[in-house]
């Protein structure tokens, strides 16, 4: 036998058709939840929220005041496909009750073209808020990781003496301490190095075709931390069937993002070509390249180039996604084709990318690395 609250989860799973069998009434509040829920998955109704719909301001609010944020950034995107309401997006009032989330960012790029006046403004504020929020969350763990790999690799073993790193140096030697004299010999001494305006070229090359939107937010904001380190010579370059080199617009992630053009077809080669042509120090550069591998141009010549880029000595790694939404879908041969080239081929979330970016940089053993994250 049943109890009623089995029966009322129930009644809320079936919905409202009279052939749910459990023959349970719901109470005021539960109605509000049902009929929030019928608005989005009732298979019955294309588009019943409506692009103009007054109810659609209020649909939003119920789902925040109903469910967990996690559980509302399900249902908003849930409901961009299954009711067509990405116009809602272009709606001002709707614009400031959304929930603001890198699927939301992803969503407003891919309109920015369309996007009217009146409009523009509040799209951009909900792009701002998302950006300083993954700036506060992401920025410090990847200076810090990216520091301390440049820092280890540019350690001096045999400093001059206005070189020498005494902190360092004194900890070193602590094992060598001499008690009768009360002083430390320094048999390994570390210095600071001579450090150069850049130790490192990055460039990020990234697809920005429809299906890597949120990848691209997160590209975004992880360009614009590296272009802040001095050691590193950022790039961000983005493309589809044409290349456009974002570099200049890293200093401000915002512009940057807005900068994208979410869409459209993919030509790989023609990128790694453009990427080809900026790189002047092979040995010194980690190229990150950010996309599915469906190769829209010209597949042979994408093998080519990649295999060039490797052979001059660039480390070249390839991230599937660059997102937490879980296991990407991606071009399976190209992939292979890169892996049995020695690059690694793999999907990763915001949170490991530091980590990620601190092995490249410190010239590990990126495959190595990747069995370790599982």
């Amino acid at each position: 036998m049943h109890n009623d609250n089995e029966l009322r989860k129930w009644r809320m799973i079936l919905g409202s058709d009279k052939n749910d069998g459990t023959g349970c009434q719901l109470s005021a509040g539960d109605m509000r939840i049902d009929q929030t829920l019928e608005a989005l998955y009732d298979n019955q109704r294309q588009g019943g929220l409506g692009p103009s719909s007054p109810n659609v301001s209020r649909w939003l609010g119920d789902i925040r005041s109903f469910f967990p944020s996690s559980v509302v950034k399900v249902m908003q995107q849930d409901a961009l496909k299954r009711l067509n309401l990405t116009q809602l997006l272009l709606e001002k009032e709707i614009l400031e009750n959304a929930d603001a989330d890198v699927h939301l960012v992803a969503t407003l790029l891919s309109l920015s073209k369309v996007i009217p006046e009146k409009t523009k403004s509040t799209a951009r504020m909900v792009v701002q808020k998302v950006v300083d929020e993954l700036l506060r969350k992401l920025q410090q763990p990847m200076q810090q990781a990216i520091s301390g790999a440049l820092s280890r690799s540019i350690r001096n073993t045999r400093p001059r003496h206005n070189e020498i790193n005494w902190s360092l140096t004194i900890r070193k030697n602590l094992r060598h301490y001499q008690p009768a004299y009360q002083t430390i010999i320094p048999e390994t001494k570390i210095g600071y190095g001579r450090k150069r305006s850049a130790l490192k070229d990055v460039i990020l090359c990234l697809d920005q075709s429809g299906s890597m939107g949120t990848s691209v937010v997160y590209s975004g904001i992880f360009g614009a931390v590296m272009a802040s380190i001095p050691a590193l010579q950022t790039k961000m370059v983005v493309f589809d069937t044409a290349v456009a080199d974002l570099t200049e617009q890293l200093t401000d992630p915002v512009d940057l993002l807005f900068g994208v053009q979410l869409g459209g077809g993919t030509d790989i080669q023609l990128a790694l070509t453009y990427c080809q042509q900026q790189i002047t120090r092979p040995a010194d550069t980690v190229m990150i390249l950010i996309t599915d591998l469906y190769e829209g141009g010209n597949p042979a010549n994408m093998r080519k180039r990649a295999a060039e880029l490797v052979s001059a000595g660039v480390q070249l790694i390839v991230l599937l996604a660059l997102n937490d939404d879980g296991a990407p879908s991606y071009d399976h041969e190209n992939a292979q084709f890169l892996a049995d080239l020695g690059v690694p081929v793999f999907a990763c979330t915001p949170d490991q990318f530091p980590d990620m970016m601190a092995a490249a940089l410190g010239k590990q053993d990126m495959q190595q690395w990747v069995s370790m994250q599982g």
